[in-house]
């Protein structure tokens, strides 16, 4: 008999969507589901915290865990992740030919703290030598104006952080020539319109990313599920049930992936599908989108490394305090 109702919010990924759609259950307790994009959720979760259990973005989540604050704990259900090296997008007459030129020039991003982000500067850091604490950045919405900072951040006085002119966009600020370069996780307007004057600066990006992964088995986290506090306290059991549905939910899709990528005839749009799947699991292995805390510490560490390098955390933090203790040792796979 279920005895208590759950209030979830998440987007609808294909490893998310048999929790959305109820094939797959949370033990005990009813599920009132909410599909919204991380643009919204994210402000919200930092915010009035509206569901008991919602995506989360993780800088975001780092910078409120060194303050002691925040109204979820995480449970390490990374439903997006991604590589980043395809993010940089540069204006092609600026003179930034490889990523040590980003130095000491004016780069714009939507927000700050924003996990991708993290993950780009952390990778010109740590990949191509680049003194980040030199990059002068500007912060505004990708195509349109609007965006600000989520969460306020305790930045040192002479790092160089500062809002966008009120109605600016991070598109027409590159076109113009009022910045030099923007890090994304989304292609700014005129990239995908094809406009020459903007281009990526790693321009193989998948082939870097690849790379990256062979060397490192680094495959970077960005969102996480959070459940509030206050509740997991009150059941005990309830992060555990929840972790367990979004772990079946995910194995479900992938599941599906391999029946279509070894299917006679393709439901994918994409005619290559099949080879990037193969392509893939070559690389990274057959399951590889693992959840769990043990499967992701390597990725874990490294974003709250980056985290205070950046001046985003106020202490180091350590990844095993981050997570609910009843799902620290799950399976992840």
């Amino acid at each position: 008999m279920t005895d208590h109702a759950l209030s979830l919010a998440c987007w609808d990924y294909d490893r998310t969507q048999a929790v959305l759609d109820a094939r797959v259950g949370i033990d005990g307790w009813t599920v009132e589901t909410t599909t919204a994009p991380p643009g919204t959720l994210f402000p919200l979760a930092v915010g009035t915290a509206p569901y008991d259990v919602t995506e989360m973005s993780l800088a975001s989540y780092l910078v409120q865990s060194s303050l002691g604050e925040g109204e979820y704990i995480a449970l390490p259900v990374f439903v997006s992740r991604a590589f980043r090296h395809g993010g940089i997008y540069v204006r092609a007459d600026a003179g930034i030919e490889k990523p040590k030129d980003l130095e000491g020039r004016i780069v714009g991003v939507p927000e700050y703290q924003m996990t991708a982000a993290v993950w780009m500067r952390g990778l010109l850091a740590d990949e191509y030598g680049v003194d980040v604490g030199k990059l002068r950045t500007r912060t505004a919405g990708l195509d349109a104006a609007g965006r600000k900072e989520r969460l306020a951040l305790q930045l040192p006085d002479d790092m160089d952080v500062a809002p966008a002119p009120d109605g600016a966009n991070l598109n027409d600020l590159l076109l113009a020539g009022d910045i030099d370069a923007i890090l994304a996780p989304s292609p700014p307007k005129a990239f995908v319109a094809g406009d020459a004057r903007v281009r990526r600066l790693i321009t193989d990006a998948a082939a870097a990313e690849r790379d990256y992964y062979a060397r490192t088995r680094l495959f970077p986290v960005m969102h996480a599920i959070g459940i509030r506090r206050s509740l997991a306290e009150a059941h005990p059991d309830l992060a555990g049930c929840v972790y367990d549905a979004f772990l079946a939910a995910r194995r479900l899709a992938m599941d599906e992936l391999g029946a279509i990528a070894g299917a006679s005839a393709n439901k994918v749009s994409l005619p290559w599908f099949a080879d990037a799947h193969e392509a893939t699991r070559t690389l990274m292995g057959d399951d590889y989108w693992p959840y769990g805390f043990r499967e992701n510490e390597s990725e874990l560490e490294t974003l709250c490394r980056y985290a205070h390098a950046q001046h985003l955390t106020t202490r180091p933090l350590n990844p095993r305090d981050l997570f609910h203790t009843h799902t620290l040792d799950r399976p992840g796979r």
